[in-house]
């Protein structure tokens, strides 16, 4: 028999030439050795560190992107009261990266040198879906389901189409109208938007929609939906149902109470600096849909068609001021009412979350999506079977 100090070298050995055999056979094909690419799915991790959360470049991720002013803010918030969802804050890093990778290969200099230094559309096109995935996973909590929200986003829905494969995208669309007033109104800044014309603003929402639209229907329906601000106002059920019924998320009745949620830890995060983050604290409710129907000057009135051929493909009547968007289901009219009642309440509460620091809620530790941050599944039951966040 051996002895136990020979038998252990020899078993080694043995496996050894197993796993060479193994990955010779693999690797090996008619005399040609074959790159095998690492595993690229990588995790966030619970709190209580026993569930990981995978991410990784073929993921069903959700991209919300439109207009601004456009209810990218509501989605993204409505979809982030979903306990297997998180979006999170606007970064902004994401469409400018794209928007720098479109600038390098339209330039023929820069793309000539990109290629001459071996960086071909594949090499960075790979580089930069790495970057956005991890931007997209470590900027929030760990979920089931990762979603970015960044209103321009979606004018590189072909190129982030190529890069993440099973990613489907929102197209949030609103009267162009209501979209120019709220811009100029609330002193949004945008790259090349003259906020002291209407008329030139409202040139420039029907340039960019013509583009994302067009992406978006390129896309086709089995990936890109357009979803309509002034219905998911309307009817937050009927719409919401098939938002998720297109992104195949499971319904959850805790989506339609949004502002239980407003900085709990598992629930939504926003930020102060979003200039939409005074309005989506509040129940989903009717007060913007109307706020701009006297701030139309008459000349753009006049020439709305020439201006904004967009309106009417979108399904807008151009010509009417107020226009019929539907009646409001009664869910919607209560929330209204009550916000009317409360609105002293209502804008207490909207003032104090802008001050607020995320610490004030979440800890010192901000980038929740580290080992210690709150899964998105950490909710607790109500007596009456509904999902509310812990506290």
């Amino acid at each position: 028999m051996l002895r136990r100090s020979v038998k252990k070298p020899l078993v080694y050995g043995v496996l050894t030439i197993i796993i060479v055999l193994i990955a010779h056979h693999w690797l090996c094909r008619d005399g040609a050795f074959v790159m095998v690419k690492r595993d690229a799915v990588r995790y966030s991790y619970s709190s209580d560190k026993n569930r990981a959360y995978p991410y990784y470049q073929d993921m069903p991720l959700i991209f919300v992107g439109g207009m601004p002013r456009s209810g990218t803010t509501l989605m993204r918030v409505m979809l982030d009261a979903h306990p297997e969802v998180r979006c999170g804050e606007e970064t902004r890093v994401i469409p400018r990266l794209l928007g720098l990778k479109r600038q390098w290969q339209n330039s023929a200099k820069e793309s000539k040198r990109l290629v001459e230094a071996g960086l071909g559309d594949e090499v960075l096109s790979s580089a930069i879906a790495a970057f956005i995935l991890e931007i997209i996973a470590k900027h929030g909590e760990p979920a089931l389901h990762l979603c970015n929200k960044d209103p321009f986003t979606l004018k590189y829905t072909d190129e982030l189409a190529q890069m993440f494969p099973s990613a489907k995208f929102l197209l949030m669309i609103r009267d162009g109208r209501a979209v120019v007033h709220s811009i100029v109104s609330r002193k949004v800044t945008i790259s090349g938007f003259d906020l002291k014309s209407f008329r030139s603003c409202l040139e420039k929402w029907n340039s960019a929609m013509e583009n994302m639209y067009y992406l978006c229907m390129k896309a086709g329906s089995s990936r890109c939906m357009p979803v309509y601000y002034e219905q998911l106002v309307l009817h937050p059920e009927e719409v919401m149902r098939k938002v998720l019924g297109f992104l195949d998320i499971p319904w959850d009745e805790i989506i339609l109470h949004h502002e239980e949620l407003i900085n709990k830890p598992g629930g939504i995060s926003l930020s102060r600096i979003e200039r939409s983050t005074d309005q989506v604290v509040k129940p989903v409710n009717l007060d913007a849909l109307s706020k701009w129907i006297n701030a139309v000057p008459d000349d753009v009135r006049r020439d709305i068609r020439k201006i904004a051929p967009m309106l009417e493909k979108l399904g807008y009547d151009p010509d009417a001021y107020p226009p019929n968007y539907g009646q409001a289901d009664k869910f919607v009219q209560d929330n209204t009412l009550e916000i009317k009642k409360n609105e002293a309440f209502w804008q207490k509460k909207a003032l104090d979350i802008q001050m607020m620091t995320k610490s004030a809620y979440f800890g010192s530790n901000v980038n929740r999506s580290s080992e210690m941050a709150v899964p998105r599944d950490h909710r607790l039951q109500t007596s009456n079977g509904n999902t509310s966040s812990g506290s």
